[in-house]
């Protein structure tokens, strides 16, 4: 790697991830309720040990065991394992009045308290407010004057949505459990409390079934979790104060179940499992008293498998033409006064709802669900817009959000940031209000896989975490984003690879040649949003290697992060050192075009970002100007006039299925000082 840009990214990743010596806010995500700053430090040192008093918990014990080795890791310093007993004076005082059942009620606030003499105090109704409490503690250490602290404080903080939710798609892509536990970690580390489980689906079915063994036989291509292993996952998941709900989707998205009982369905049995992406017409026939026998069969056997209180049976995008394409399907309809297909997929959830109450869970499902006469102890999922979230709400329905936090479209970490469950414009009662239990995000796996799913959750969902609970006014994009930084090495130190894998697909993309200039070209680049990228051809099946360059980008491209927080820095604190840093990031970069364009030429596998590096290495020098104007302290007006100018000189530079995010830059630029 040249010199001159490595010692670059070095000093500018220093810049952004170390903790600041002169920290004067938390860089925490969720950011807690209620912060009150003190003057003083308290110091981490080699005998830190602590002090565990309540009913006993082997959650809890375990998380302390975890929290202190993480803090090890983090500090260098040699803590003490033991834990003391409530007699024996200590550094970390931990107290907790109840060790609670996992549901949407538990309580998860806590309170801290440190002081510089006396130590921290940790204090929770219950042993999962004491864990959401330990993540903000690892939060908190610094370093100021070269040693790991953690400032005086006091920290009131409990959450504002009940449901702060996952959902990760193991059909599309299968995902192996060691990453899910990977997933679960990152999940407490932001304080999130409910992994969605989206168990079945036309290209897989991903459970072992012993009632109806065809069914993961038939449909997974042999890849699926024994109930061992949901076992083992389950109560991993409780040891991170996360609850594990499974969805099975009914009665579209259905072709994994009917490749092993196309009795049950409603028309032709499906020739295999599906392989494209999109909406398919296989769905169970709803007509049949069949149907439901085996419903209740596999219901029962997954109720007792899996012992969270909800059970989501999906109910989306049942396209309804197997339906009425027969024959036996409209009579009954005829016969029943039924009048269209969602009137019969009420049928059908009713009596489906029927059995999981007899198993004692309840059911929630997408919005498709609802429909007059649905029971009112069902909850809405709302993923097809927030005005389906209202009618849920208005109609007497507790309700989660999905819509704006579907992860797998590739969008900005500021968009979901931006889209708040519950806003002041909605035509809600304070009771119906009430009804808004939270939100989702959704990772999809049409487009990820087992190597970079991870990168596609994290950092960004983090934003959506603390959406779900800080409170409405912590709001900042901006400082939302300088936080991200920190939160993304707090992830990776809790157990998440969104890192390392990224950065070993960049290193096989560039056969280890020139990889750290690949990393930073990209880093200026963004998936296209949406779905986009699945009207490309040819069209992406579950058999797509991705591992393209697309497949490296993020979301949020990382030096369009390092470039805003340099340019803020400028503006809000006239220290231009940062924007320094960064334009001779740039300069480093394009000093190396003629063999950086000699790799992409000899790589076949890069030989699609070859017009996009072309297009860069333009565009970079109008951007040299700008920012170098930028320094030159002009008035706001007349460089706001300038960016406004030098719009149009810039192409919307899009290929391979990614865009480079220069204009973002000057939209931004224009916005902020506008």
């Amino acid at each position: 790697m040249n010199v001159m840009i490595g010692r670059f990214i070095l000093i500018s990743l220093i810049a952004f991830v170390l903790p600041s010596e002169v920290a004067s806010q938390l860089d925490i995500m969720p950011f807690p309720q209620s912060v009150k700053h003190g003057e003083g430090y308290f110091m981490i040192k080699d005998d830190f040990n602590v002090s565990l008093e309540g009913p006993g918990s082997h959650r809890l014990d375990a998380y302390v065991q975890s929290f202190k080795y993480r803090l090890g890791a983090m500090t260098g310093a040699r803590i003490l394992w033991q834990t003391l007993n409530k007699d024996k004076a200590a550094h970390l005082t931990i107290t907790y009045g109840e060790t609670a059942d996992l549901n949407p009620a538990v309580d998860e606030s806590y309170k801290i308290v440190v002081t510089r003499d006396k130590g921290i105090s940790l204090t929770s109704r219950t042993d999962i407010g004491a864990l959401r409490g330990l993540e903000t503690l690892l939060q908190m250490v610094i370093i100021k004057d070269n040693k790991y602290v953690i400032q005086e404080a006091e920290i009131q903080d409990y959450p504002r949505f009940e449901w702060r939710g996952l959902l990760v798609d193991v059909c599309r892509h299968f995902i192996p459990i060691d990453v899910m536990k990977r997933i679960v970690q990152g999940m407490a580390a932001v304080k999130m409390n409910v992994l969605h489980w989206h168990l079945t689906e036309d290209q897989g079915f991903r459970v072992e079934s012993k009632a109806f063994p065809r069914l993961h036989e038939k449909g997974s291509d042999g890849q699926y979790y024994t109930q061992e292993e949901v076992v083992s996952f389950i109560k991993f998941a409780d040891s991170y104060g996360i609850r594990v709900m499974p969805e099975f989707d009914l009665p579209g998205h259905a072709t994994s179940w009917l490749v092993a009982y196309p009795e049950l369905g409603a028309g032709p049995p499906p020739q295999g499992l599906e392989r494209y992406f999109g909406v398919f017409n296989p769905t169970f026939d709803p007509t049949q008293d069949e149907v439901y026998e085996f419903l209740d069969g596999f219901l029962g056997e997954m109720s007792a498998l899996f012992k969270d209180e909800f059970i989501h049976i999906g109910g989306d995008e049942n396209n309804g033409i197997d339906w009425d394409n027969n024959e036996d399907i409209q009579v009954f309809m005829r016969d029943n006064n039924i009048p269209d297909n969602h009137a019969l997929q009420a049928y059908f959830n009713n009596r489906v709802y029927d059995i999981l109450t007899r198993y004692g869970k309840r059911m929630i499902g997408w919005d498709e669900i609802m429909q007059s006469g649905l029971n009112k102890d069902i909850v809405i999922h709302a993923w097809r817009g927030k005005e389906k979230l209202v009618e849920a709400a208005q109609s007497g329905y507790q309700t989660i959000l999905s819509n704006g936090y579907y992860i797998d479209l590739s969008q900005t970490a500021a968009f979901h940031y931006q889209n708040d469950p519950v806003t002041d414009d909605m035509p809600l009662t304070g009771e119906q209000l009430e009804l808004i239990k939270g939100g989702e995000a959704t990772m999809w796996s049409e487009l990820v896989s087992k190597e970079n799913i991870e990168t596609r959750i994290w950092p960004r969902t983090a934003a959506i975490a603390e959406r779900l609970w800080s409170d409405a006014s912590v709001n900042d994009v901006d400082d939302m984003y300088r936080r991200l930084v920190y939160v993304s090495a707090h992830l990776e130190k809790a157990g998440s690879k969104h890192l390392k894998n990224r950065q070993a697909l960049i290193r096989q993309l560039s056969e280890r040649t020139m990889s750290h200039h690949l990393e930073y070209f990209l880093d200026w680049f963004q998936p296209l949003e949406g779905y986009a990228r699945h009207g490309q051809k040819p069209r992406y099946t579950s058999y797509t290697p991705l591992t393209r360059s697309v497949d490296a980008t993020n979301p949020d491209a990382l030096n369009l992060w390092y470039m805003k927080a340099a340019i803020l820095s400028g503006l809000n604190k006239g220290e231009w050192q940062l924007l320094e840093l960064e334009v001779a990031r740039l300069k480093a970069f394009l000093a190396e075009s003629d063999s950086f364009k000699t790799m992409i030429a000899q790589n076949p596998k890069l030989s699609e970002i070859e017009e996009l590096h072309k297009g860069f290495m333009s565009q970079s020098v109008e951007m040299l100007s700008l920012f170098s104007k930028l320094q030159e302290h002009e008035e706001p007006e007349d460089y706001i006039a300038y960016l406004k100018d030098r719009m149009g000189a810039l192409e919307e530079l899009s290929a391979a299925e990614i865009f480079l995010t220069y204009r973002n830059l000057i939209e931004w630029l224009i916005i902020t000082m506008g």
